[in-house]
């Protein structure tokens, strides 16, 4: 609606000009008492958006990101000193998970959940004054967003490649789960993720020496361990960096150096009976810079080192993007 402020009193007189009083009584029961689904409004809006959207092409992306609400005081629902991305720092806020579809021309949240952190899940005395649900508890933000892509394939939503920054493609079990739903995905990792190189891995279990239980898990030793994103990046010859161009921002053409290589996840890997199984590792390191900027983790077929848009075509096997030496 054309109003500026969307509280209670501007939309009465927006909506009901004549009773104002009423609606506003109205209104306010409705907000803060009336039993509603936000997942069956959600799902109404995606009624009416999806097709719309799907007129301009394909669902190539699920977006897993989470939005911050700058707050003060301490009585809103879940708001703490946590990060807020609107502020770009750890200040006072709410946090919400949210799930969104996406293809070249716009996209759709489709799932949305307030993170509750734990210091407020352990409150009682908060969560009854707020009116949080008893059986709304803590769950991690990765936790959250694993939740709605479930719910989100048993909906019947089309698929996408998932794509998430570090602070949920950091999550090893988020993305192993990710894998087993069978789904592809693009993950920010931190450059201190250890990886295995093409070509290495996990030595092979000890020989049994016939006391005790038979050794069944890979083993690490002083000389034989992975290495981290970082490291491996800046040990790359030259040649492994190619310039790419994927699209047209808004002021000019976004290009930045990419490599990539197949390595193997090295995350706890000791405790597995086999090792995991390849992935893309792709590095960004803009012309310019003194190291690597941004490091991920893919499990697309890559035509292009192109992390952006680019990748999600080409897990169905094309790119718009275009590449240099």
């Amino acid at each position: 609606m054309p109003v500026e402020r969307k509280s209670v009193e501007p939309l009465a007189a927006m909506t009901a000009p004549a009773r104002v009083a009423a609606q506003h009584q109205s209104l306010l029961h409705f907000v803060a008492n009336a039993p509603w689904s936000d997942d069956r409004l959600l799902a109404r809006v995606r009624e009416l958006v999806l097709p719309s959207i799907e007129r301009s092409g394909p669902i190539e992306a699920w977006i897993i990101d989470d939005t911050g609400f700058p707050k003060k005081g301490r009585h809103s629902v879940g708001v703490t000193r946590q990060y807020c991305g609107q502020l770009g720092k750890q200040d006072n806020c709410q946090v919400a998970v949210t799930l969104s579809v996406a293809n070249r021309a716009a996209s759709l949240p489709v799932a949305w959940r307030l993170y509750l952190p734990q210091d407020w899940a352990a409150d009682p005395v908060r969560r009854a004054k707020a009116g949080v649900p008893a059986e709304v508890g803590f769950a991690t933000k990765p936790a959250i967003a694993l939740t709605q892509i479930r719910a989100a394939l048993v909906t019947g939503i089309p698929p996408g490649v998932v794509l998430m920054d570090a602070g949920y493609g950091a999550d090893t079990g988020l993305r192993t789960a990710v894998t087993e739903l069978g789904l592809r995905y693009v993950a920010g990792i931190q450059p201190t993720a250890t990886v295995w190189p093409q070509g290495t891995g996990p030595l092979p279990p000890k020989a049994w020496s016939g006391r005790g239980r038979p050794p069944s898990r890979a083993q690490r030793d002083g000389e034989h361990r992975p290495i981290q994103a970082k490291a491996l990046a800046l040990g790359l010859p030259e040649e492994a960096w190619q310039t790419v161009t994927w699209r047209e921002g808004s002021a000019d053409w976004l290009i930045s150096r990419y490599a990539r290589l197949r390595v193997r996840v090295a995350h706890r890997d000791e405790r597995l009976d086999q090792p995991r199984p390849e992935e893309w590792l792709l590095v960004e390191w803009p012309e310019g810079e003194a190291e690597p900027t941004k490091y991920w983790l893919s499990t697309c077929p890559m035509t292009s080192p192109s992390p952006s848009w680019s990748t999600a075509p080409s897990c169905a096997g094309g790119s718009s993007a275009t590449t240099r030496n």
